[in-house]
């Protein structure tokens, strides 16, 4: 934790799109990154949000905000295609690029024995978490400027390995051979089980790896240099209601309060959003961190309340070339059917 992330002469502030930037990891990022002087597209699900991000935003900056990064906050819905494909047909129409994409919303909602769909009748979480993030790069791919060292950032979690600490508690992740996913609009697991909001939010998390991995491989196959970075920072868990647990709370709040006290303050095996949030903005601005290819990073934990950040083994399924082109296949497969 203790890089410096900075911008020397020779470097020009850069242009980061980033999703889930409006709470938790992701807008301790862009405070950072705001803050370092780099400029940055955050969409919000609505009016209301973006109004509320940006009013935090001055607060924080309430006099030498002119100074920082430029911020714009656009409207947009992970839980609906139209709002995804609307966002990027106008960044198209202004000519905006972007140097570096960070995939960072995810959505948990463990607890609810009942499924979400998204707006196109998608379970919600791998709509959001893997979905929507598959179809927002492929239209924003085109924009992003080759010329000031673009990456992609995808932020996923240790939890997708069964072997993992967290990954080992509860049902495992697991896509099987993706037979709910073949099924089309309407299945509630990506292996085609009944609904586990717990297993929904490990798969989901997967998927992100072996996107990652896929994607790395297809930009290599086009000869292009783009490092594509998974990541996964650590139990984050707030202090305050917003962050990652907040979709879950209302399902066993008892439940996570006890687990938050116990983790956070007894064990001290996790971490904050301020702590992660740099090990982000890291991410997006280090030069460490410009390898070309596919690279995952891991937060561990080494004693209590100490950790390190480092490049990590992925698990097992993670690593299987015709799991990454399948789910890659029957993704793309998915949203053609959905936006004829």
């Amino acid at each position: 934790m203790k890089e410096k992330s900075s911008i020397s002469k020779k470097d020009k502030p850069l242009t980061i799109f980033i999703t889930g930037g409006s709470s938790g990891i992701g807008y301790q990022a862009v405070l950072k990154l705001i803050s370092l002087g780099h400029n940055i597209i955050l969409p919000c699900k609505n009016i209301d949000r973006a109004n509320q991000v940006l009013t935090n935003i001055f607060n924080q900056f309430p006099v030498e905000l002119s100074k920082k990064g430029e911020i714009y906050t656009p409207i947009m819905d992970l839980s609906d295609f139209k709002s995804i494909n609307l966002l990027c047909s106008e960044l198209n129409r202004k000519g905006v690029k972007i140097d570096v994409l960070i995939l960072n919303a995810g959505l948990q909602y463990t607890g609810s024995k009942i499924p979400r769909m998204s707006t196109q009748g998608i379970e919600l979480t791998f709509a959001v978490n893997h979905l929507a993030h598959f179809y927002l790069t492929q239209k924003i791919l085109p924009l992003i400027d080759m010329k000031n060292d673009p990456k992609i950032i995808i932020t996923s979690s240790e939890v997708h390995n069964p072997k993992s600490g967290g990954g080992k508690v509860g049902a495992k992740a697991s896509l099987g051979n993706l037979k709910g996913l073949e099924s089309g609009v309407g299945f509630e697991m990506i292996d085609g089980n009944n609904f586990n909001a717990d297993k929904a939010y490990k798969d989901s998390k997967l998927c992100n790896i072996l996107f990652a991995r896929k994607l790395s491989n297809e930009l290599v196959s086009k000869k292009s240099s783009i490092p594509v970075i998974a990541w996964a920072p650590g139990l984050v868990i707030s202090r305050d209601n917003q962050g990652f647990f907040r979709y879950s709370r209302k399902y066993n709040q008892f439940g996570q309060i006890l687990f938050a006290f116990i983790a956070r303050d007894i064990l001290r095996i996790t971490t904050s959003n301020k702590k992660a949030g740099l090990l982000l903005s890291n991410l997006a601005c280090l030069c460490k961190y410009r390898k070309p290819g596919f690279n995952y990073y891991s937060n561990k934990i080494i004693s209590s309340g100490k950790f390190i950040f480092e490049k990590s083994d992925i698990s097992h399924d993670a690593q299987r070339e015709d799991l990454s082109d399948n789910l890659w296949e029957l993704s793309k497969s998915l949203i053609d059917k959905i936006r004829r």
